[in-house]
């Protein structure tokens, strides 16, 4: 029977403590690596008031907030020079309808989504803003052009029921201004609607996209032309088809 002195029986005892902090320390060091983050939303709003921005404001960045978003909210584009502050986003939601965006705000902008921040917004908010910047309607992938007889009764069709964001949607109907859009080819097109010709016969037929998600750069961009004013978001698919289209521009849902 080999005799160990107590000496090498405490060297022992040490060392075994040690090796079992350090096993039982490097077990708990991934639920401190794994920690999620905090993600960060910038909210745009302003513009013609007609489009209701402090109604949809106030419809989003609550919800945003419930979802774990650190919000910050801002009425004005001078946010956009930041480029440090642009580069920690993970999301910008933009209502800013028509007005004007100087050549610096748009480069920040631009610049910011081009490196992956990603973007979202509804109706004219970001489709009918900065009428002037082609460069920031290529990064949206459409420009309002008209919305033939104004608030009117028209349908909306899902046309892809595959992806997260439309995904058990029926076509529904909406009663509010039906956008013609000018769009570009790359968009990733979710659903759609078809005019009727009523109020511009030359279009009796024509199919123009209501829902698209694209990329600009290694940003997502999204975006639904519905949201006229705050009660089309009663409508339970508008609703649902821009909360999933936020939550996917900010890579949440895939």
């Amino acid at each position: 029977m080999v005799k160990i002195s107590k000496t090498k029986l405490v060297v022992f005892s040490l060392l075994l403590s040690a090796l079992f902090l350090t096993v039982t320390t490097s077990a708990r060091e991934p639920e401190k690596t794994h920690e999620q983050r905090k993600m960060k939303a910038l909210f745009v709003w302003g513009g013609w008031a007609g489009h209701e921005p402090v109604k949809c404001r106030d419809i989003f960045v609550p919800w945003l907030k419930e979802q774990g978003f650190d919000v910050r909210v801002d009425s004005t584009l001078d946010v956009y020079t930041d480029s440090t502050y642009l580069a920690s986003l993970d999301l910008i939601i933009q209502s800013m309808t028509m007005s004007e965006i100087s050549e610096e705000q748009e480069k920040g902008l631009l610049t910011a989504i081009e490196n992956g921040v990603n973007i979202a917004g509804w109706h004219g908010g970001l489709a009918d803003a900065f009428r002037k910047n082609t460069n920031y309607q290529f990064m949206v992938g459409g420009q309002w052009v008209a919305h033939p007889g104004g608030i009117i009764d028209y349908e909306v069709n899902i046309v892809n029921h595959d992806d997260p964001i439309t995904r058990g949607l029926k076509d529904f109907k909406m009663h509010s201004e039906q956008y013609y859009m000018h769009v570009d080819p790359i968009n990733e097109v979710l659903a759609t609607t078809t005019f009727n010709g009523d109020y511009a016969w030359w279009i009796n037929g024509v199919t123009v996209p209501v829902v698209w998600k694209k990329k600009y750069g290694k940003g997502r961009v999204f975006y639904s032309s519905l949201g006229h004013e705050a009660k089309d978001f009663d409508v339970p698919e508008a609703l649902t088809i821009m909360k999933r289209g936020i939550l996917w521009s900010a890579g949440i849902i895939q």
